[in-house]
């Protein structure tokens, strides 16, 4: 299993564009959410507990970010604890309602992403590596942090591999 810092530096070698970093901080939560809420049927209450394919997707994400990083393992738990409970109260609504907030959210975040990948001028990343799927929603987190001021020796690990980010505009693909 690769490290945390291959996983970021490979994602990040394909996210060197600050406006494209930029609509992945919008796109993939979108993304995340859709695939939650979509999930979540079917789904049954169990002692207080929504149960649907979405909680063992997130399950097995979660676990997946833990064997990478604790700290990162916990923070990704939360938030998509967030859009599972999203999920749920968007599963038991009427099926026009579950469906279109679903798919509506879903195109609305790939667009985003799609616009962002335009500034870049490269395609996403899992388009070479399916991996980047799992690696998308952890990038923007690692993001968040460096712009924080968090986790310096994981930011400078990560552009020792992939490069800073750019400072200024690339040229935009044709």
């Amino acid at each position: 299993m690769k490290s945390l810092v291959e996983q970021l530096s490979q994602y990040a070698t394909y996210h060197r564009d600050p406006r494209n970093i930029a609509t992945h901080f919008v796109g993939i939560p979108l993304i995340v959410l859709a695939v939650s809420i979509l999930l979540s049927r079917p789904g049954w209450s169990v002692g207080g507990m929504w149960l649907s394919p979405a909680l063992l997707v997130a399950a097995a994400s979660t676990w997946y970010y833990l064997r990478l990083d604790q700290r990162f393992g916990l923070i990704m738990g939360a938030l998509l604890g967030l859009c599972l409970w999203v999920g749920q109260i968007m599963a038991v609504q009427d099926t026009g309602l579950w469906l279109s907030a679903g798919l509506g959210t879903f195109v609305i975040g790939w667009v985003i992403q799609f616009v962002g990948h335009f500034y870049e001028g490269r395609k996403p990343a899992f388009v070479d590596d399916i991996s980047g799927l799992i690696i998308g929603p952890l990038f923007v987190v690692a993001e968040l942090a460096f712009l924080l001021g968090l986790c310096p020796a994981l930011k400078r690990a990560v552009e020792a591999h992939a490069g800073p980010v750019a400072t200024r505009n690339r040229k935009v693909m044709p």
